[in-house]
């Protein structure tokens, strides 16, 4: 089955947590803290393989997590780090991480960071100073970064084959390729984009088979809407025409109703080279219908050809190769969407809203703090509360009018303010 679009959650691992733990040991005069460092959460990353071609695997599993962290271990030994987490996505794949564009994947083997792993709590051992020789705080880990992930796979194609249904683009396909399509006597056989690898004389290229082209396709009618874009990679156009007259259809309006379909979904697709091919040229009238095509398009290089029969695929083949090292008027690049420049601006460490009742402080830091303290221990506690004290929530919290007994929520915490 081809999906070319899927949305998927993902979880980074979360850091092992910190370990409290004293070294004490028979004959050993230097005793103290020993506890070691948790270990840091797995990253999770996307990997460019050029063996996908569909996002069909993904759609089954809608969310990912990554390994958490080890807690550390006494002896100052440090947590085991959480295992990454590989996906692998086709080439071509635009990611859109929580509503933006993060990357577009076009380079086998390309990988890329996508949500980052905690941090591993701190140990007993890391909070010892010459005043404070045996501190009983550790940390727990830090929770790993999540985000919603749309992927929308934009197929790599040299040259993508356009047309209304039965124009016979799937048996060409088959023909010159070891693609083998599902091919029948009625439309929209084609369901979904067909890839096919051609060598001719030594030359490679990837040609895209994109279906369910009609009138009203870049308005969502047909199949035409959901596979356009997957003709948006491509250099070159080879626009199949059934020149049979099959179904008592004019091939002429039938060219016309196709190129006004592609000026309408994007201005670039008129500007790739286009490869005009009459095919089913062995079929009755089919004659007839040339000469009338001819008299309104006298400029334009036609291929006459026959799928069936293989009459002409050749001096086809050589048209490809020939536009394929073309330059083009424009870079297919850009009407890929850009990546938007990222923008860092100044903001406090932390924010305070009154929402029914209760004053809600968010800010990265401040609520990083609150999930990596743990409350059970009271040295970790006084710890928390200076830490905030000096970051001014205290004051901020009395300059907007809490009283004793009000409710303060961090995170998805919530504590009982006392003056």
């Amino acid at each position: 089955m081809f999906i070319d679009k899927v949305s998927i959650s993902l979880t980074a691992g979360r850091g092992g947590d910190g370990c409290i733990s004293f070294r004490r040991e028979k004959y050993v005069p230097y005793g103290g803290p020993d506890g070691g460092n948790g270990g840091k959460g797995g990253d999770i990353y996307f990997e460019a393989d050029p063996h996908k071609t569909t996002l069909l695997d993904l759609s089954y599993r809608p969310k990912f997590k990554a390994e958490n962290g080890q807690r550390g271990l006494p002896s100052d030994k440090f947590g085991r780090y959480g295992e990454d987490l590989i996906i692998k996505i086709p080439l071509g794949t635009l990611v859109l991480k929580n509503g933006e564009l993060f990357v577009d994947l076009k380079t086998a083997g390309e990988r890329i960071l996508i949500v980052k792993g905690g941090r591993g709590g701190r140990g007993n051992a890391s909070f010892k100073t010459g005043k404070y020789t045996a501190p009983r705080i550790a940390e727990k880990g830090e929770p790993g970064e999540t985000a919603e992930i749309n992927l929308e796979l934009r197929l790599i194609a040299d040259i993508g084959f356009v047309g209304l249904p039965n124009a016979g683009k799937s048996t060409l396909l088959s023909k010159i390729s070891a693609a083998r399509p599902k091919i029948a006597d009625y439309p929209f056989t084609t369901l979904a984009p067909n890839l096919g690898v051609i060598n001719y004389n030594d030359k490679h290229f990837v040609v895209a088979d994109i279906p369910g082209i009609i009138e009203g396709a870049h308005e969502g009618k047909g199949l035409g809407f959901e596979f356009l874009r997957h003709i948006r990679r491509t250099k070159v156009l080879a626009h199949i025409i059934d020149v049979s007259g099959f179904d008592g259809k004019d091939p002429y309006a039938n060219y016309k109703i196709i190129n006004n379909e592609l000026k309408k979904y994007s201005k670039y697709l008129a500007k790739k080279h286009i490869i005009i091919v009459l095919n089913k040229i062995d079929l009755p009238d089919s004659q007839k219908h040339i000469k009338n095509f001819k008299k309104h398009l006298k400029t334009k290089k036609l291929f006459g050809i026959s799928a069936t029969t293989g009459s002409g695929v050749d001096l086809l083949l050589k048209e490809m190769v020939k536009m394929l090292t073309k330059p083009l008027d424009f870079n297919p690049e850009e009407e890929i969407e850009t990546i938007p420049v990222k923008k860092y601006i100044y903001e406090p460490e932390f924010k305070v809203n009154i929402k029914g009742g209760i004053f809600v402080v968010t800010g990265v830091k401040i609520e990083t703090l609150t999930e990596m303290t743990k409350f059970n221990e009271d040295e970790a506690l006084r710890r928390y509360q200076n830490i905030l004290k000096k970051m001014g929530l205290e004051i901020k919290l009395e300059k907007m009018g809490i009283k004793s007994g009000d409710i303060v929520k961090i995170g998805e915490f919530e504590f009982t303010f006392e003056k």
